[in-house]
């Protein structure tokens, strides 16, 4: 990590000393680099203002590879533990008895939920590890799953109804933000992300994923095509100023407002309707799971030598693809393992 980036931590307060009494929930883990280096082979790329970045496994995820992204993954989630299990009036403490304390956040969210989530922090971790494009240092005061609405009424009702299981519904707007500051913490710009999980990514999946459900073609009802409504659209009509930098502001105002008091000024000015200040949007596309059946080692799934022609907006594009086998089991005990020690005791 760059000198300039270390004291831009210590200055918003990620890095603490061990004797802080203080209960934080902001984002202070730092991303478990040395594991992600052991674990992955990298394939780096920019070409203008588009950037892509295939990692792939060189060895199966194990025991020490699930123990190191814990501290991250508990970094990430802590803000809307408290949220959740305040709305749900769990305690946080694991001593209290609680008879509703085995409706957790998140490890208690179903499998698909907890993809989602796992492609979230998964996002946040990769923008803070690798040379994205424009080699921007990204920072990340808080994780905004607070916003994820649904998970929060199913942990209220999960914790007074343990047979209320069901699938939880995705969080709305963009799936990670981050921000860059200058030298007097100023927001210069942000990278909005849109993460996608898939157990396979075959051809037809991407298409479908990128390119939306396959309809009746209108012209010819013999065919079907995609109807036009996957990722390309979204990220293509994203606003130049999205609501997750909104919900930030909230968040730091809430939690932090003295720490980041000039992060929070700077937020207001470029949220402001009439004359707001210019910030520059990076967008970013995370797609992570499992490798198509036939592919050779290095093949990307999307093109990696120039902007994808179904890009539209003009703005810095980076594309992550992780590519592992068996996520599954990887994200279960990953979530299984959240807040172990506070759940062996409670």
């Amino acid at each position: 990590m760059h000198d300039s980036a270390v004291e831009k931590l210590w200055r918003f307060g990620k890095l603490r000393k061990a004797s802080s009494k203080k209960q934080v929930f902001m984002h202070t883990a730092p991303p478990p680099k040395k594991a992600l280096n052991a674990w992955l082979s990298k394939y780096p790329s920019e070409f203008g203002n588009y950037g892509h970045l295939l990692l792939e496994e060189k060895q199966a995820a194990d025991a020490n590879l699930q123990r190191d992204f814990v501290p991250y993954f508990e970094s990430a989630h802590l803000d809307a533990r408290g949220c959740f299990h305040r709305l749900a009036r769990i305690s946080l403490h694991p001593d209290a008895g609680d008879i509703g304390c085995d409706a957790q956040y998140p490890g208690s969210l179903p499998l698909t939920a907890r993809k989602g989530l796992f492609g979230e922090v998964m996002s946040g971790m990769m923008s803070e590890t690798y040379d994205f494009v424009g080699k921007h240092e990204y920072l990340i005061p808080v994780f905004l799953f607070r916003n994820h609405e649904d998970a929060g009424q199913y942990i209220y009702t999960l914790s007074r109804d343990a047979t209320r299981t069901r699938e939880v519904l995705g969080r709305k707007g963009d799936d990670f933000i981050a921000i860059v500051v200058d030298e007097e913490d100023n927001v210069t710009r942000f990278i909005a992300g849109e993460a996608k999980w898939r157990g396979n990514w075959s051809p037809s999946v991407l298409n479908t994923v990128m390119l939306g459900d396959k309809i009746d073609d209108p012209a010819d009802k013999t065919k079907r095509i995609h109807n036009g409504k996957g990722v390309w659209y979204e990220v293509n009509r994203a606003l130049p100023v999205p609501l997750g930098l909104e919900q930030l502001h909230a968040v730091l105002e809430e939690c932090e407002p003295d720490k980041f008091a000039k992060v929070i000024a700077s937020l207001d000015r470029i949220l402001a309707r009439r004359n707001p200040d210019p910030v520059e949007r990076t967008d970013m596309i995370l797609l992570v799971g499992g490798p198509p059946a036939k592919r050779n080692p290095g093949q990307a799934l999307l093109p990696w030598e120039t902007v994808p022609d179904e890009y539209k907006a003009g703005r810095d594009l980076q594309v992550v693809e992780l590519l592992i086998a068996d996520g599954d089991s990887l994200i279960n005990t990953i979530y299984a393992s959240l807040w172990a020690k506070e759940a062996a005791l409670a």
